[in-house]
């Protein structure tokens, strides 16, 4: 009888642990869909108007709704070593992570985006976009 239970433990545990691991595996769209990132940066056009930084930060942090972002950072420069491949001279940038190419396809034409860069352009006098997906 011992035994038998021995090998029911033993089998039940097994199943257990394979179960759990191909619960842990993406499945195949899952592993078919590479995330997005997308990191923009804003030259203010009065660079030296705390008002306007304030305003674009607030602008910025209302885009923190849409719900097809995942992550999102908002930035200004930091006080790192000046170097000659750091660029500092932006205003304020951010930085956003989307599950795939759709998401960001959602985001680019969703009510909020649009209202934020309505009432937000006239802030800045250059804008740089770098989108990056998953290799």
């Amino acid at each position: 009888m011992e035994k038998q239970n021995r090998r029911t433990f033993v089998a039940s545990a097994v199943a257990l642990g394979t179960s759990a691991a191909a619960s842990a595996m993406p499945t195949m769209t899952e592993k078919n869909k590479k995330q997005v990132v997308h990191h923009v940066f804003f030259w203010l056009k009065n660079r030296d108007s705390k008002e306007d930084l304030n305003k674009l930060i607030e602008g910025l942090k209302k885009l923190e709704k849409i719900e097809t972002i995942k992550k999102m950072h908002i930035g200004v420069p930091a006080s790192t070593e000046q170097r000659p491949v750091v660029d500092s001279s932006y205003s304020v940038s951010e930085l956003m992570f989307f599950d795939d190419v759709a998401g960001q396809d959602v985001y680019q034409v969703h009510p909020i985006h649009k209202k934020f860069v309505e009432e937000c352009s006239h802030l800045w006098e250059k804008v740089v976009v770098y989108d990056s997906i998953d290799v």
